[in-house]
């Protein structure tokens, strides 16, 4: 009897205690994931050995400069990244100190041997020399050596001497001072060094024992301090991010201007958030813009960036949002950008190249030729403004009011031209030969995307009506530039964006010492060369401006370059991507954005 009474008290007291010590249910938030698609294949993730847009922007997010552009301030405006704060400039722009943040941490990696990796000084040094190590090949090496680093230049010379470059050599132009300060020592006035300290995607901060953990892989192995770190990559199909666990703390903050409701509205929502947002970045590969709009259509990716010509009508006619993506809640962003597109003329070629007034002429023909304007109506449906030559806009080189033979489209004056020097159908076949008799023809390289086939047709169009064969040499992007920084295109179509607020740099496009890296064309000429390095060393003045318009004026003349367009960059957005602003410059936006998970879940989208 006693037993059957205690039972109920037992098993009471039991249930009790099993209710009270239970743990809480946590239920763990939707993953995070940022998609969309670039249109060109990347070529790696060393920054380094990069040039291309593309792979820029993957490495721009796993890795860190010294100094970033803030996220929506306008004029552009420099702020400190991995550095404490702003630099220590000597009074002759000619030394330049860095304090470090402490606490700043490389992603895991084999390489760190089970450590967790802190940045320092002595890495910062190292970056900056792998730059001039000949066996990386880097793009990047003559834009730098412009900036005099004292010594850097004859540890070059020995290494291409020797075979082996003395990464632990000490010179007096780049040092660690102590852990945390690096200081950059120049021969020349630098007034706008600072502005190259900013790029993560060609000057991010790399670790010495990854690189040589590596070798000749390293452009598959990104180590990095960014706020994302390389998951997945199927090369040119998909590449996968994922949040760095080792992302030091950092929270949104930036100075919207008072004149952008979209900038205010961003940073009221954003302001104080700690960052990155999200968890995913899935980046594909879609080389065709009818597959990559009917994915943002289909909600497959977040963000249509730079949307395809061959959409402007069906999306933003009169450049107004379509109303049928308005009642999607999808947005609009549409901005004259800060680039220029051109077609280089190989200065070294037999045929289009050369200094002479023959080939000159030739040069000066075809750019007349060529229908820039009916180029920005047709293929680029009016998402452009026809370039005057190679400053762009939204620099404080760009003059809006610039005009020069660059922008003319004068058909009977470039067939007197022709027929002036000797470029004449000589055998009656119905094209012009040069003058010596042999076949004139132009080889141009293109990718076989329809964009580009739109383009293509112009150019055809337009050599026809002056009676000069036009044939296209088909590849895959990352061929091309291997091959065009190796002089062996004759012509090739591309477009540049800027890299600093300043402009002038695109001047590098016809700077002797930049052949095989920005200097496509390979042109060359000591009068020129001579007024580029004197625009370096200037500080801002009117002066100043009055070489850059020299300079373009010499590019003009010689026509190694036919600068076409400056284009309209429309991006759209789906109402659950949040925190998005297009930046003139800045490629490292990932970190800044958001998705709502709930909108993107909801049946109204």
């Amino acid at each position: 009897m006693i037993f059957l009474r205690t039972i109920p008290t037992v098993i009471t007291l039991l249930c009790g205690l099993s209710f009270l010590s239970a743990p809480a249910q946590t239920v763990k938030p939707p993953e995070k994931v940022f998609r969309y698609a670039f249109a060109a294949a990347e070529t790696g993730f060393d920054p380094a050995q990069l040039s291309d847009l593309y792979s820029r922007i993957l490495t721009a997010n796993m890795f860190d400069a010294l100094y970033t552009y803030d996220y929506l301030a306008r004029p552009l405006v420099i702020r400190p990244n991995l550095a404490a704060g702003m630099p220590e400039v000597s009074a002759d722009f000619k030394t330049y100190t860095v304090k470090l943040k402490p606490g700043t941490y490389f992603s895991d990696d084999p390489a760190f041997k089970g450590n967790k990796r802190e940045l320092v000084a002595s890495d910062v040094v190292y970056t900056y020399k792998r730059i001039f190590d000949p066996k990386n090949k880097s793009p990047s090496v003559s834009g730098l050596r412009e900036e005099k680093i004292i010594g850097m230049e004859e540890l070059r010379e020995q290494a291409s001497k020797s075979g082996k470059f003395d990464y632990d050599r000490e010179i007096e132009g780049l040092r660690a001072l102590d852990k945390y300060t690096v200081q950059f020592k120049l021969g020349e006035l630098r007034p706008r060094f600072l502005e190259g300290l900013t790029d993560p995607g060609i000057f991010g901060i790399v670790a010495r024992e990854v690189v040589e953990a590596y070798g000749d892989r390293i452009m598959e192995h990104p180590v990095g301090t960014g706020p994302f770190k390389l998951s997945e990559w199927r090369r040119s199909s998909k590449i996968t991010l994922v949040r760095n666990p080792n992302y030091r703390e950092e929270y949104f903050e930036a100075t919207p201007p008072a004149d952008s409701p979209l900038a205010q509205q961003v940073y009221a929502k954003m302001k104080g958030r700690k960052l990155p947002q999200i968890d995913k970045i899935e980046v594909s590969i879609i080389e065709e813009s009818q597959p990559r709009w009917l994915a943002f259509l289909g909600n497959e990716h977040d963000l249509m960036e730079r949307l395809p010509a061959a959409y402007v009508n069906v999306a933003i006619p009169q450049n107004k949002l379509a109303p049928n993506l308005q009642k999607r809640g999808i947005q609009m962003q549409r901005n004259l950008l800060g680039d220029v597109t051109f077609s280089y003329f190989g200065m070294e070629n037999p045929i289009v190249g050369g200094y002479t007034p023959e080939k000159i002429a030739l040069r000066r023909a075809i750019a007349m030729g060529q229908n820039t304007a009916e180029e920005v109506r047709l293929p680029r449906r009016g998402q452009a403004i026809v370039a005057q030559g190679p400053v762009m806009p939204l620099t404080a080189a760009y003059d809006p009011n610039m005009r020069s033979e660059m922008g003319v489209f004068d058909r009977p004056k470039a067939m007197a031209l022709l027929d002036l020097f000797g470029y004449t159908d000589k055998d009656g076949d119905g094209w012009r030969d040069l003058p010596d008799g042999k076949p004139l023809a132009l080889e141009y390289a293109t990718t076989s995307s329809a964009d580009y086939r739109e383009l293509n047709e112009i150019w055809k169009k337009n050599m026809d009506a002056i009676g000069v064969r036009v044939v296209f040499k088909y590849g895959q992007w990352p061929e091309l530039l291997k091959a065009s920084r190796n002089g062996k295109l004759m012509m090739w179509g591309l477009g540049l964006g800027g890299g600093s607020p300043d402009g002038a740099g695109v001047l590098a496009l016809g700077y002797s010492q930049s052949k095989g890296q920005q200097n496509h064309a390979r042109f060359s000429l000591p009068e020129y060369d001579e007024i580029y390095k004197r625009i370096n060393r200037m500080p801002d003045s009117p002066e100043r401006k009055l070489l850059i318009d020299q300079a373009v004026k010499i590019l003009v003349a010689y026509m190694p370059y036919k600068f076409s367009t400056h284009r309209f960059g429309t991006d759209l957005t789906h109402p659950w991507l949040q925190g998005y602003v297009r930046n003139p410059i800045a490629r490292d936006f990932w970190k800044y954005i958001d998705i709502d998970t709930d909108l993107q879940k909801s049946p109204k989208y």
